[in-house]
């Protein structure tokens, strides 16, 4: 039968309503919000259309919940099946898949090492880290029956340890008869050398092979070690083979670390390997929300510039961007002369990086960041031409290079195609006013900035 779609959407509203009510927020924002319905069939079927594997394999673990709750919207047994996009056109016939999983129970009782304070609530999400948050948090979710490993990887700071805790607390949460260990790989080196000092290498690959999830912190120190490789190599076998969850962080991406052995790596490349990159100014400005309120400092008495002076100049790293914070409060707090946290306040409080950023930067730098931005070339930033993007991108320069390096008007003209003072002042001016109005011009130039000052 044929339903018009506002009525299926309104259908798919309703029983959405209802799961939200008995899974976790962040596990409804994640994979069900934006879940929509495909189809009811005369056969008391909901078919249920979603965006990627992952996605499916969380809907198909909590397919029971989601079928309770359809057939309480219908009022009437109903099955769900749900399909990605590439499985639509060969929709009819195709038979749902379930899969059923025996949690082990626990003998023995390691330490979790799992700090409380890091959990997916405080970690903010942006694109720059929504891929990995997405698979993190499906480990915790279902340990073992997802991505198993999942390798994930980038700079130091940007967040890799967070998720990892944050796997550790939720599962705890909500799984609380799994065994659960996080440790870094160096602690790992250092057990391995002390069993075999003590001659227990067998009684610590017996305990190892009772977790339910094993959290790997920095993987990439492992090598070199040959007698922790072959001992890892036993208990990633041992786990993986019997569904448990691992999951492995590094600064570098699993082909990309020298001194591991191909066996390793290969079996690190064979889950899923997602990536984080440095936060992009939005997600930076509310990281900085985020620590405001976990200090309880009242944000009101940061002037929003200042912020914004943060998550551009400090964004390449989390860490760097907690300590500049750090650095701001203590500075207000002992050498301001009122409570309020003004620029005026930051620049006192960040006046040698001030310094630094003008040894670094240079007018061609900062044209080539704009050019860059634009999809344009230093060479179309200094021409004649008067196309608006153009000129858009050429008052931006012209902005930022007095910003930022604070040379003359007059020199600034001649380093943008000979151009007249009076241009340069009267560009420059109109870039300020926009910036007090525009929110596009914030967020360009908030950007172009960031790039250009944490390359």
């Amino acid at each position: 039968m044929k339903q018009a779609n506002g009525h299926l959407n309104k259908i798919w509203r309703d029983i959405l309503i209802e799961i939200e009510k008995s899974v976790d927020s962040i596990v409804y924002n994640t994979y069900f919000k934006e879940s929509t319905i495909y189809k009811i069939t005369d056969n008391n079927k909901v078919l249920v259309k979603v965006d990627n594997n992952l996605q499916k394999m969380v809907f198909m673990e909590m397919i029971e919940l989601i079928a309770e709750k359809t057939s309480i919207v219908l009022e009437e047994q109903y099955k769900v099946e749900v399909y990605n996009k590439d499985e639509l056109d060969t929709l009819i016939g195709n038979q749902q898949e379930t899969n059923k999983f025996m949690t082990l129970p626990l003998e023995i009782d390691l330490s979790d090492n799992i700090q409380s304070q890091y959990n997916f609530d405080n970690f903010v999400v942006g694109d720059s880290n929504k891929e990995s948050h997405s698979a993190a948090l499906a480990s915790a979710l279902s340990p073992g029956h997802f991505y198993n490993p999942l390798f994930i990887f980038g700079n130091s700071g940007l967040g890799k340890t967070h998720l990892l805790h944050s796997i550790g607390n939720y599962a705890k949460k909500h799984k609380n008869d799994l065994k659960i260990m996080y440790i870094t790989s160096n602690d790992f080196i250092t057990r391995v050398v002390d069993s075999f000092k003590k001659n227990r290498i067998e009684e610590f690959k017996q305990d190892m092979y009772k977790l339910d999830i094993l959290l790997v912190d920095d993987i990439q120190f492992l090598a070199g070690k040959e007698k922790s490789h072959e001992i890892f190599f036993y208990i990633f076998n041992e786990l993986v083979n019997n569904k448990k969850q691992i999951v492995l962080t590094s600064d570098k991406h699993p082909t990309e670390i020298k001194g591991l052995e191909e066996r390793l790596i290969s079996r690190f490349y064979s889950g899923l390997s997602v990536g984080l990159d440095s936060p992009e100014f939005e997600v930076a400005k509310a990281i900085l929300d985020k620590k405001l309120e976990l200090q309880m400092i009242n944000p009101d008495n940061i002037d929003d510039e200042v912020l914004s002076y943060l998550a551009t100049h400090f964004s390449k790293d989390v860490r760097k961007l907690e300590g500049a914070l750090n650095r701001l409060i203590f500075y207000s707090i002992n050498f301001a002369d009122n409570d309020r946290i003004t620029m005026e306040v930051a620049t006192k409080a960040f006046h040698n990086q001030t310094s630094r950023e003008r040894d670094t930067l240079s007018v061609e730098s900062i044209k080539d960041s704009v050019a860059t931005y634009y999809g344009l070339t230093v060479r179309q930033i200094d021409s004649k031409n008067r196309t608006r993007i153009i000129v858009n991108a050429r008052h931006i320069s012209m902005y930022l290079i007095r910003k930022h390096l604070d040379i003359s008007f007059a020199k600034i003209g001649d380093e943008i195609g000979g151009r007249d003072h009076s241009t340069v002042v009267s560009a420059y001016d109109k870039i300020q006013k926009l910036l007090k109005k525009e929110a596009s011009y914030q967020i360009a130039i908030n950007e172009i900035e960031r790039k250009m000052l944490n390359q």
